[in-house]
């Protein structure tokens, strides 16, 4: 009779234990759920792929970041890649271990937007600024690092809505060649009055979202 007492408290532990479990994940699958959905429900948001890399120390550091005081853009210097493809190299960089490179969105050849990282961590990809930006990173059909006008477009949407929603302005917006002299973007440091453009583009951008907000 003893020996089944204490079976059975045994049995009712690990069923408690187990159910605990559970619940935490539950839980943290819920805290997930809305993570995401406060990534994709701000007013104005382009649309976004959400797939956040798995947390390791190559790609994904889940470093909070304090403070956001800017837009880092980036071209992937991949010609023809995709942003899926791009996507899937910071993904797997927690099993090889080749490098720390990463991006919080990837913008494709067809203007489709995948978010990484969420935009309350860090990424690598801008060096001493990794600390207080947000990057982005652009797929490009050739060596040149044009971009397509479908890509340009979801950039200019992109980086409006990330400097509204954290009250930046285009003066905020850097390449990352501002940070370390690296030829990237390539297309907008060789070609800097593209550059002035794109911000000018950004700036009406961020001028309709404020009126449709009205």
């Amino acid at each position: 009779m003893i020996i089944f007492s204490l079976c059975a408290c045994s049995v009712l532990l690990l069923i408690l234990a187990a159910r605990a479990v559970w619940n935490r994940s539950g839980e943290k699958e819920e805290e997930k759920k809305a993570q995401l959905q406060e990534e994709v429900s701000w007013e104005g948001a382009p649309p976004l792929d959400v797939q956040l890399l798995t947390v390791n120390d190559y790609s994904r550091p889940a470093i909070p970041l304090e403070q956001i005081n800017g837009i880092a853009v980036h071209y992937t210097a991949n010609p023809g890649a995709t942003a899926q493809q791009n996507r899937d190299y910071f993904e797997n960089l927690k099993d090889s271990q080749q490098t720390q490179v990463s991006s919080h969105f990837v913008i494709g050849l067809e203007g489709e937007i995948i978010q990484c990282i969420p935009s309350s961590e860090m990424s690598y990809a801008t060096n001493e600024r990794n600390v207080d930006t947000l990057s982005i990173e652009c797929c490009h059909p050739d060596e040149t690092g044009k971009l397509k006008k479908a890509t340009y477009n979801s950039l200019v949407d992109l980086t409006a809505w990330l400097c509204s929603r954290f009250i930046l302005s285009t003066d905020d917006i850097i390449r990352h060649y501002d940070v370390t002299g690296k030829n990237c973007p390539k297309y907008f440091v060789e070609n800097p009055e593209k550059w002035e453009q794109f911000k000018e583009d950004v700036h009406k951008k961020m001028e309709n979202l404020k009126e449709e907000a009205q």
